[in-house]
């Protein structure tokens, strides 16, 4: 299974861009659109079921809902260290890494959360990458992304600081188990005793591994451990993906002539005064993410030279700085890592738009 065409065909049902991809993505499992066009991978075999929703009758008992759990987890053999508790973590995290390709046409958090999980998520996967970061940045990163990655999908507060990375691999803080390892163990097991849950899981054998390999790679690419992905190209769009795509050479333009930088951002914004598509803006929106979680992640003080350079079309210098405060909440985590006072910045909050002033100031 090859991530990056799924990719790429999640990309491009989302934003209704480029050629529609073909109708099976994998040998067990194809995109099928809902009424509402938002879109899930389901099993060819069983058309019904779908990548995220085969394990939902398999979700554990919560243990904080009604008397003292008495029971043990379903893993407990392999993982004796694993109590009830951590078996519920184990299951949210794993419906959060498995509905990363789910494409919702309405979400029940917010459009901006949407974003972020899935900026998070492609971000996660250029850090190994960029040579330009040491790698204590790349781990600075690394949590950065992983932290809003779950926040906005969104989950709970246990679940949210559960993991912790030991080098390129996520583990379970608390029990020092492996993402890896307990995801590997958990479909394996429902292959191996399949039978003795038959009421419950309609899927056959093999989709189960399908499923299990299909997690890895998601799994694996928020670790860092795959080759990072690409988003497709479209005919207009070819400088700020080529940027999005290769981080290492965003910040070698930016170091060596920052302004070639601002002249692409330039170019955007004279083209969708014209016309913009949804795949553009999410470009846009993507590229001055990356200007703040590359670039003012270690020196805010940029932000006045990107300020300079846009201050004499006054219009367009609130777009972007309006952008950067409005589509995520990044700057406001990074500005409190930074301790970054606003107040030092009239330059910049002046270009507020309302949005901007109402979230910010």
């Amino acid at each position: 299974m090859e991530l990056q065409k799924l990719y790429s065909d999640y990309i491009r049902l989302k934003f209704n861009c480029g050629v529609k991809p073909a109708p099976s993505c994998t040998d067990y499992m194809e995109y099928g659109l809902y009424e509402d066009n938002s879109a899930e991978l389901f099993m060819v075999s069983h058309p019904d079921e779908t990548f995220t929703s085969w394990m939902s009758r398999l979700r554990p008992k919560d243990p904080y809902y009604g008397s003292r759990p008495d029971w043990k987890p379903t893993l407990s053999e392999p993982f004796e260290q694993l109590d009830v508790y951590d078996e519920m973590i184990m299951y949210y995290l794993l419906f959060t890494i498995n509905t990363t390709l789910s494409i919702n046409t309405y979400n029940t958090y917010s459009a901006m959360n949407e974003f972020m999980k899935g900026y998070s998520f492609f971000q996660l996967s250029q850090l190994s990458e960029i040579p330009q970061f040491s790698e204590e940045q790349k781990h600075l990163l690394r949590d950065f992304f992983f932290f809003f990655y779950l926040y906005a999908h969104p989950v709970n507060e246990d679940t949210l600081y559960a993991c912790s990375f030991s080098e390129q691999h996520l583990v379970h803080t608390k029990t020092d188990i492996s993402l890896e390892d307990y995801f590997s163990a958990y479909h394996d097991h429902y292959t191996l005793l399949r039978n003795e849950y038959r009421e419950q899981i309609v899927i056959t054998a093999e989709e189960i591994q399908a499923c299990k390999r299909l997690t890895l790679e998601l799994l694996y690419t928020i670790e860092g451990r795959s080759p990072k992905l690409n988003m497709p190209s479209e005919e207009g769009l070819e400088p700020i993906i080529m940027l999005i795509n290769n981080v290492s050479q965003m910040l070698q333009l930016y170091t060596e002539e920052p302004e070639a930088l601002f002249q692409i951002m330039r170019d955007f914004l004279i083209q969708a005064e014209g016309h913009s598509s949804t795949y553009a803006n999410h470009c846009f929106k993507t590229l001055l993410q990356n200007y703040a979680s590359y670039i003012l992640f270690f020196r805010f003080d940029e932000v006045q030279l990107l300020v300079d350079a846009f201050r004499h079309t006054p219009a367009w210098c609130e777009i972007i700085v309006s952008k950067l405060f409005n589509d995520s909440i990044f700057l406001e985590k990074i500005m409190r890592l930074q301790q970054v006072n606003l107040d030092a910045y009239p330059d910049v909050t002046m270009f507020f738009n309302e949005e901007a002033r109402k979230m910010i100031l």
